[in-house]
């Protein structure tokens, strides 16, 4: 669709920002934009000063039927519920709905390099940014786009048919691809456990929103799955490509596994050893498993050993997943504000807790409907003290915390950061780690995780020596 005078409503602003690449893209194709959102002007300032001087009407706190009406094209946010009765209202009157990810895939230039789709419960971040590093050694002009707060679309004045396109996709995004029957030609799902289970009926049809990624695929295309998630496991006969398979636990006649301490691919015959783990700077088993799906993605692209054994050794992680703040007498304080789901803050503990009660933790958020009993188990086996953060699931943390019979280490709850932070600091010894892993969402306190990440860094930055 030429998009020049075309109506678009840009269905959710999104405090989180995700509407603004979009939104200012389709300005940029001349198209007369509209944006809707229910929140109010003042819980989208950061969104609406990016936008500050483009032709945009607004209309917010509120939907209006004139609005879709009105509308050539709506371009729906990720955020929007699939079941939204506004895009029911607006499918039943024949109005197209788009997303970001269909507008962009539908434009990259005819007999473009292979397109690389990563996403996955935990992980697909840090995945897909050592892909991008890996395939930057074999072409720099690489294009690294999708959930990174990045709009894929800015990017495509970047994209010529030898560049290397790779995405980081949501569940939510890939809600785009079924109308249009997409999916990449390299797919990769990192793993699959309890999470948005407050947008998904259960587990299963979460994991059915993942498996989309390879949906659409054709015999010739891959999808690399992990062998160590069971959900992939059985996920894996669905997949009408060919399926490649990761594992940090078991040798494996194809694919990218452990022997020992080295990290190996082995394919069509061909066993290369491509890095001692112990050479990965970011640390953890889950960093180890994502490496792995790194590896497999970047052979078949057609990276060679040395290209990615080089980028992995240099990768130091990415912002606000496990990331080291600052050492302060003797006390490491780690961000790790993106672990939004249990199975996520189990991973930062055994991280930096392997066996000795060294942590000192703040979690806690809004709730997704999810399980926190694993997480309450491993908190009472490896937490030397739990500080909460207000929330719609801090409650049934708390309780699950007590059930877990480990009710001594609760060491008080705060409805600001500053204070639980001090309140670490208080408790922490030297040789701690004072661990920011909430385990659930961040809404409420904070706009989004990130904002809690940074809130974390700040007020740690300003912790002053003891004398």
């Amino acid at each position: 669709m030429d998009l020049r005078n075309k109506r678009v409503l840009v269905f959710g602003l999104g405090a989180h920002g995700g509407g603004v690449g979009v939104a200012q893209w389709l300005v940029a194709q001349g198209a007369r934009v509209t944006v809707t959102d229910l929140k109010r002007a003042e819980e989208l300032s950061a969104a609406l000063d990016a936008l500050r001087g483009l032709p945009i009407e607004y209309v917010l706190g509120e939907h209006r039927e004139q609005d879709f009406l009105g509308a050539d094209l709506v371009v729906r946010n990720p955020a929007v519920p699939r079941e939204s009765e506004w895009l029911r209202f607006a499918r039943a009157h024949h109005i197209p709905v788009e997303m970001e990810m269909s507008l962009f895939l539908a434009r990259l230039p005819r007999g473009a390099a292979q397109v690389i789709g990563i996403t996955g419960t935990k992980g697909k971040t840090t995945t897909t940014l050592m892909t991008g590093a890996i395939l930057r050694r074999a072409n720099p002009n690489t294009v690294v786009a999708g959930n990174l707060r990045v709009s894929a679309l800015e990017l495509l004045d970047r994209i010529d048919a030898a560049t290397p396109v790779v995405l980081e996709l949501s569940s939510w995004q890939l809600e785009a691809f079924p109308p249009h029957q997409l999916s990449p030609h390299l797919a990769a799902i990192t793993n699959i456990t309890p999470d948005h289970l407050n947008r998904y009926r259960d587990l299963d049809d979460y994991a059915d929103a993942k498996a989309v990624i390879f949906r659409y695929q054709q015999s010739g295309d891959f999808v690399v799955l992990n062998l160590d998630s069971e959900p992939l496991r059985r996920l894996a006969p669905r997949a009408p490509g060919k399926v490649v398979w990761t594992s940090a636990t078991r040798t494996l006649d194809e694919g990218a596994f452990c022997d020992g301490n080295t990290l190996v691919w082995r394919w069509g015959g061909v066993t290369w050893k491509i890095l001692d783990a112990r050479d990965l700077p970011v640390p953890g088993a889950h960093n180890l498993a994502n490496a792995l799906v790194a590896i497999a993605l970047g052979s078949l692209w057609g990276a060679t050993p040395a290209q990615i054994a080089n980028a992995l050794a240099e990768f130091r992680g990415v912002e606000h997943r496990q990331e080291l703040v600052r050492e302060l007498d003797g006390v490491r304080y780690v961000n790790d504000t993106t672990a939004t789901a249990p199975a996520a803050t189990i991973a930062a503990i055994e991280t930096f807790a392997p066996s000795a009660r060294s942590i000192v933790l703040i979690a806690g958020g809004a709730d997704k409907s999810l399980d926190f009993s694993g997480l309450a188990r491993v908190i009472a086996a490896r937490v030397r003290a739990l500080i909460l953060l207000e929330g719609t699931a801090t409650d049934r943390l708390a309780h699950a915390v007590e059930a877990a019979g480990a009710s001594a280490i609760l060491a008080g709850r705060f409805d600001d950061l500053a204070r639980a932070v001090e309140r670490a600091r208080q408790i922490a010894r030297p040789g701690d780690v004072v661990l920011l892993s909430p385990g659930g969402a961040s809404f409420g306190m904070f706009a989004n995780e990130f904002e809690r990440g940074e809130q974390f860094k700040r007020v740690v930055s300003q912790l002053e020596r003891e004398a």
